[in-house]
């Protein structure tokens, strides 16, 4: 078989997935559904091995995302649900003991769409983004506790949180001052208010702090991806909205406005098929970056997965597309 071939995979689920992660080392699948559980399978050789893979029962809504935390804090899974509840799953050791609950986070008041883990560097911290318009941090302490930030986000609910990469912006070129910069405790989230905010970690007051405000967009923002980034000055930020728009925002230093550019997917269609410049077909659902932070992956309501690429001029270009 072909690299390029897709491989179905058969999850047993029964009813439609939502969400579908690989883990850091790509050996392990897990994913979500409306069935209201998680599943998780073995990769091998990027074919998943035979079998049901390991069900993870626990919500009591459909369950929106799942997201894989760092190795180094061992074989742990989030997921959020439509129920209001975050579960944190861990393996059990030996591997075939299975997966228990560590940690059942239920201070929303409404369905939570999205969870993110912070980069590793920062410790284990789980951002959690809630229709009920909150934002919630859930930080792992040192005594074995959870702690946990809740904050007003977005007036009618928040639909996707996405860390920046703890590298300073432009860290890589300034001049060493004799040890590492602290990285920086910030993220973006999404909202059905049609905005997107940038929340910085304040370690004077110990509170999130609202840093900036990203409008342009004229429906919900779907889905918010922070690019990765080994220190270059300029930050990248993509934004998937219910207005068929994906917009780039970037930042050439750290002291620089946010400017965006949108996606134009009509310039990459034949001429007289009636794109409109500057929209995609349909609703766009998710946007995420390549590890290397250069190519950006974006998924449509019609079905299809484009790739888009920086041009030299600044402008972005489709460079591949897949129909699922």
């Amino acid at each position: 078989m072909a690299p390029s071939d897709p491989i179905p995979i058969e999850t047993a689920h029964e009813d439609m997935i939502h969400d579908a992660q690989l883990d850091y080392y790509g050996k392990r699948l897990a994913t979500c559904s409306s069935d209201r559980t998680v599943k998780v399978f073995d990769v091998v050789d990027g074919e998943p091995q035979r079998g049901v893979g390991q069900t993870l029962k626990g919500h009591t809504g459909p369950v929106w995302q799942v997201a894989w935390a760092h190795p180094k804090f061992g074989h742990i899974l989030a997921s959020c649900s439509y129920d209001g509840k975050v579960i944190i799953w861990k393996e059990q050791q030996p591997a075939n003991a299975g997966w228990a609950k560590i940690k059942e986070h239920s201070l929303h008041t409404a369905s939570v769409n999205s969870v993110s883990w912070a980069p590793h560097d920062l410790g284990a911290i789980l951002a959690c983004a809630s229709s009920d318009g909150k934002i919630s941090v859930l930080t792992f302490k040192d005594d074995g506790q959870w702690g946990a930030d809740v904050f007003e986000a977005h007036a009618i609910g928040c639909n996707a949180v996405s860390w920046a990469p703890a590298a300073r912006a432009g860290s890589l070129l300034a001049p060493s001052t004799g040890g590492r910069a602290a990285p920086v405790k910030r993220f973006a989230s999404a909202g059905c208010d049609n905005i997107v905010k940038i929340w910085g970690f304040s370690e004077e007051t110990q509170a999130w702090v609202e840093e900036d405000v990203l409008e342009g967009h004229t429906d919900w923002v779907r889905d918010v991806a922070w690019a990765p980034n080994i220190g270059l000055p300029r930050s990248y930020i993509a934004t998937a909205s219910q207005d068929k728009t994906v917009l780039v925002w970037t930042k050439d230093t750290p002291t620089a406005p946010w400017v965006k550019t949108a996606l134009d997917p009509s310039l990459s269609v034949a001429p007289g098929a009636g794109a409109t410049p500057g929209k995609f077909p349909d609703v766009v659902w998710r946007v995420s970056w390549s590890l290397a932070g250069n190519v950006l992956a974006v998924s449509c309501g019609d079905g299809k997965v484009t790739l888009w690429k920086e041009n030299l001029k600044g402008g972005w270009e489709c460079v591949s597309d897949v129909s699922s």
